[in-house]
């Protein structure tokens, strides 16, 4: 089990951010679409979503990706935005369709199916897809180069032994 958990390291700490991320979006999308956005509960997965992006950044680069790199961090911090853009979109397009072009919506279906129909669209099918996304394009595009974050660190009278460069 051991070997199983350091050769797939990574993606255990992405699946972690994920996790993570998961109950942000959901709590800020359900907050939001109970008060203010009941008209809107698209635009309430949406800012769920953008939120939890803004701490899937941090998390992803400082810990689940720490030793990838290749970019600059402004650049890095482009790209991993531009494709969660994306991923955003993934994570959307369920639930518009069931809202909007399967009207699993009040009156059409009751309070309890329009839920259901949005949590599975949304919350399950929209993250599984942006979520596939996101692990293909991050390591394919924001963090390409592995052990780029790595350089050699001298500690007083050793010479030669590495250890992690500071972001």
């Amino acid at each position: 089990m051991r070997e199983f958990l350091t050769k797939h390291r990574e993606l255990l700490r992405f699946a972690v951010v994920g996790g993570t991320s998961f109950a942000i979006t959901t709590v800020i999308t359900y907050v939001l679409k109970f008060t203010v956005l009941r008209a809107n509960p698209v635009t309430a997965l949406i800012i769920g979503v953008l939120v939890a992006t803004i701490f899937s950044y941090v998390a992803n680069r400082e810990w689940a990706f720490r030793t990838r790199g290749g970019h600059e961090r402004s650049h890095e911090a482009a790209l991993f935005f531009l494709i969660s853009g994306v991923a955003l979109g993934l994570n959307a397009l369920p639930q518009w369709i069931s809202r909007y072009v399967l009207d699993l919506q009040v009156p059409q279906v009751s309070l309890f199916g329009q839920e259901v129909a949005d949590f599975v669209s949304g919350m399950i099918l929209g993250t599984v897809l942006g979520t596939l996304f996101r692990w293909w394009a991050f390591k394919k595009w924001v963090f390409p180069t592995e052990g780029a974050r790595l350089r050699a660190v001298e500690p007083a009278g050793e010479p030669g032994e590495t250890g992690r460069k500071a972001a």
